[in-house]
């Protein structure tokens, strides 16, 4: 994918202590020449700010939206109710959090209507690889990058098969 200046996703967190477990999204994104934008916007401390974010991100070219949350982790489920974009949940297990179960809950049972992918706790890597997925089906140099990266994958698993 050709680098621009406009970042096509958009990865939001609802605390700085989340940073740590999104950045794997970012790291990942870049990895395949996807710009990105990170951000914190939380859904129960700046809730105008995340409605902003919301119903501008399309307008400003964001293409997918990763959000992380622990706790309660209301984030993904209301930027979803608030745009058509995907929205990527990454349940994030943070200190006041119930080993995780509380923040995957709030991202998984979303109402019908009002659709959040969701990735496994912690998972911010598989968020940003499923953002890349989503960007791949209108983008075929993309597409070619992400067929590497999973036959790399197996190349690993095989090479350290033979090791055992």
């Amino acid at each position: 994918m050709a680098k621009s200046s406009i970042p096509l996703v958009g990865i939001i967190m609802g605390s700085d202590s989340d940073l740590a477990v999104m950045r794997e999204a970012e790291k990942i994104l870049k990895s395949f020449s996807i710009d990105c934008e990170v951000s914190i916007v939380s859904a129960h401390r700046t809730p105008l700010k995340m409605v902003e974010y919301a119903t501008t991100a399309k307008r400003k070219g964001i293409k997918v939206i990763i959000a992380g949350a622990g706790g309660a982790a209301h984030l993904p489920g209301m930027v979803a109710s608030l745009t058509v974009l995907p929205v990527i949940g990454v349940p994030v297990k943070s200190s006041n959090s119930i080993d995780g179960w509380d923040s995957i809950l709030s991202i998984l049972q979303m109402p019908n209507g009002v659709p959040v992918a969701t990735v496994a706790l912690n998972a911010a890597k598989n968020a940003g690889i499923l953002a890349a997925e989503i960007l791949a089906v209108a983008d075929e140099k993309l597409s070619k990058k992400l067929e590497d990266y999973k036959k790399l994958m197996e190349k690993e698993v095989i090479h350290k098969s033979k090791l055992l």
